[in-house]
């Protein structure tokens, strides 16, 4: 994804860290950053307590490595792109600074045709730039069972609205963790308590790229690294 390189924006979100703390300053802004996560049942936590949801544990993640954010669990269990598109002006308020958009697995498991899908991605993420809020697009699978056809039209959707909106893009929630018995409950399907730190672990550089993003700072030009 061209001019988008987040490993670029994770170590600038890093060197301010540092910079703040020889100056003696805040750790990295003057003011909180407030990501919403706004995802299905991924991000809600099923079947977790609500300290072990992805939005809990990210949010103690970052404040550990010296960021001041808060992260709003604004994920509904069951919810497709369309649903998340309806409730978009009230589960992302004023005042939020960056969202990261965990949506579409639930379509793929209805079956819901992927050109309809991408619409409704395609007006959550246009609603959210033209407000000058920062998006962390996590991609979703197709599962196997619907075809090559389907799949092919459905995977394609995350990388093509990134680079079509010039937003950050991290492939697939689930890379990972997917099918590994050990990281998941017992429908196979939902992370358990590993699942979600595995998933916070590899996707702690993107999100770092986010607040990046969100204070403003540039990335350098060249082409986007993915995981």
């Amino acid at each position: 994804m061209p001019g988008f390189n987040w490993k670029v924006r994770c170590w600038v979100a890093r060197m301010l860290v540092a910079f703040a703390l020889l100056l003696g300053g805040p750790a990295v802004a003057a003011e909180t950053v407030r990501i919403v996560a706004l995802g299905d049942s991924l991000t809600a936590g099923y079947g977790l307590d609500a300290e072990d949801s992805f939005p809990a544990v990210l949010k103690a993640e970052l404040r550990k490595r010296g960021h001041d954010v808060e992260v709003v669990n604004a994920g509904v269990s069951g919810d497709t792109t369309r649903g998340g598109l309806e409730r978009l002006d009230w589960a992302v308020p004023e005042g939020t600074d960056a969202v990261i958009l965990e949506l579409g697995a639930n379509d793929a498991l209805r079956g819901i045709e992927p050109a309809a899908t991408r619409a409704n991605l395609e007006s959550i993420v246009e609603q959210l730039v033209a407000r000058d809020i920062a998006v962390l697009l996590a991609g979703m699978q197709a599962p196997p069972n619907l075809g090559d056809d389907y799949a092919e039209a459905f995977n394609a959707i995350y990388p093509d609205l990134a680079e079509q909106y010039d937003v950050l893009l991290y492939p697939f929630f689930l890379a990972g963790i997917a099918a590994e018995r050990h990281l998941n409950q017992s429908d196979g399907m939902h992370p358990n308590e590993s699942g979600v730190e595995a998933i916070v672990e590899r996707m702690i550089e993107p999100v770092e790229a986010l607040l990046a993003a969100a204070r403003g700072v540039e990335a350098a030009e060249g082409t986007a690294l993915e995981r």
